[in-house]
């Protein structure tokens, strides 16, 4: 039986003061051991967060990474720094990445090696445009990103990863994929990866929803068979919301 998760991706909302705030109405409520709830808070407040969940069950996140020990890349964050500051996950190749700065199935692909050497969970987003499941594309966009993400990684380092689902036309538009469609696209997925790798490991691996789930949706979301959680955006800015989701 493979255990639920729930990530919180605040993206680029809250400062020091409302993360730690949130944190603590989220740590205050949260009594499901039953699902891993993860909280992936702006790089800013990765550390100011650490200390509220510190000794909870509740893991750290952050929202990206880039692939090299250190250097001269100014602006970004490399997972030595991530695992510093208690960072357990991290978001990879999330759509706005992709849309707003370039990611590509590439460096997605460094981006989740390099994680995995520092024992970092990669949350690795998949998922088709409007225009991309109006032309009957979906299956095709998620099989290549699947297969770039993938990319020479064995079976035991694909068996670490949390798969997201994110239909990009149901990110931040108040759209949903039905439990229908979301479920035809984690069971692909699904079927993908045991054609890959193995049943077993296709059957142990946990694959999020992240299209816009929100209280009112989330239990017959999460009641399809291939549906192992979600990737919360907006939701996840209030503690009761993100906390009904969890508890559905």
């Amino acid at each position: 039986m493979r255990k639920r998760i729930v990530a919180g991706n605040w993206k680029m909302n809250t400062n020091i003061e409302q993360a730690v705030r949130l944190a603590q109405d989220i740590k205050a409520q949260y009594d499901n051991l039953a699902v891993d709830v993860v909280l992936c808070p702006p790089f800013t407040n990765l550390y100011a967060v650490h200390r509220v969940i510190q000794g909870t069950p509740i893991w750290l996140g952050a929202q990206d990474l880039y692939w090299e020990e250190n250097g001269a890349y100014t602006g970004q964050v490399s997972a030595g720094m991530l695992t510093a500051v208690g960072c357990q996950s991290v978001i990879i190749g999330h759509s706005e990445r992709r849309q707003f700065f370039g990611e590509t199935d590439v460096s997605v692909n460094k981006k989740i090696k390099k994680a995995l050497e520092y024992k970092l969970t990669p949350i690795v987003c998949v998922g088709e445009t409007l225009e991309e499941r109006e032309a009957a594309e979906t299956e095709t966009v998620v099989e290549k990103q699947m297969k770039g993400a993938l990319s020479g990684l064995s079976a035991a380092d694909a068996a670490k990863l949390v798969i997201a689902y994110e239909p990009v036309w149901a990110i931040g538009t108040g759209k949903v994929a039905t439990p229908e469609q979301a479920q035809v696209v984690h069971r692909f997925i699904r079927t993908f990866l045991a054609e890959l790798y193995s049943r077993e490991l296709a059957d142990a691996i946990r694959i999020q929803y992240g299209g816009s789930m929100k209280p009112e949706n989330a239990a017959e979301l999460l009641a399809q068979p291939d549906i192992d959680g979600g990737l919360i955006g907006g939701a996840s800015l209030k503690a009761d919301s993100f906390l009904r989701i969890v508890n559905a």
